[in-house]
């Protein structure tokens, strides 16, 4: 993504909040496959952190980066697409670690997961992001204490991060990126379906349609 978008769109996210943000990023294609994908253990594993019921109708999956900041401007508008069909959607994330540092925050959102404080943890990582995740390289000290001040042990967080269970997740959707041919952050599908172009519009006009047919 351009950097010069990338700094405009967080100046306008620090004024007008994440969703105007998201809007920017309209302007700045992230290109997926063409073609739907069917829902499979390509897009969904067993291991995929999901928000939102388990068994939902209709399913986001977002393959997301931890460092990306269009993934950081999208993360209200999956937030208030959730609240919108609390009973009808579900979110599952799939990590692409493309940036430097991007596989330790992923190590970081694994033992959150395993504390039980995923999500207050994800949006910490997130809201702190411009601090540990700056361009000329990540911090990664800042997004430990950003873990740590949303209630992980991070003691315990870094005895585990390198657990065999989490490794083999990061390597799995690593491997599912590939396969599914994702080449920028964030890619989203809704019931397998890509977006026909990105976009916080396109997203919320496809989940409204899923869960339409759904219903």
């Amino acid at each position: 993504m351009n950097r010069r978008a990338v700094v405009l769109a967080i100046a306008v996210l620090a004024i007008g909040g994440f969703t105007t943000a998201a809007y920017v990023y309209n302007k700045a294609a992230v290109n997926g496959p063409a073609a739907p994908v069917r829902e499979s253990n390509t897009l969904v594993r067993p291991h995929s952190p999901v928000m939102g019921p388990i068994d939902a109708k209709v399913t986001i999956v977002e393959f997301f980066d931890p460092s990306c900041e269009a993934c950081r401007a999208f993360y209200p508008v999956v937030k208030e697409l959730l609240a919108q069909y609390p009973q009808d959607l579900r979110v599952v994330l799939r990590y692409t670690p493309f940036h430097k540092g991007s596989d330790d925050a992923v190590r970081i959102l694994e033992t959150a997961r395993l504390q039980n404080v995923f999500e207050p943890v994800l949006q910490a990582l997130l809201a702190s992001q411009p601090d540990w995740a700056p361009h000329d390289g990540p911090q990664l000290d800042k997004a430990w204490a950003a873990a740590g001040a949303a209630g992980l042990d991070v003691v315990s967080a870094k005895q585990a991060m390198m657990a065999p269970e989490i490794t083999a997740t990061l390597k799995q959707d690593v491997d599912d990126v590939k396969a599914v041919g994702i080449t920028g952050t964030p890619t989203f599908f809704v019931n397998g379906k890509p977006l026909p172009s990105f976009g916080a519009q396109q997203l919320r006009d496809l989940v409204k349609a899923e869960v339409a047919d759904a219903k």
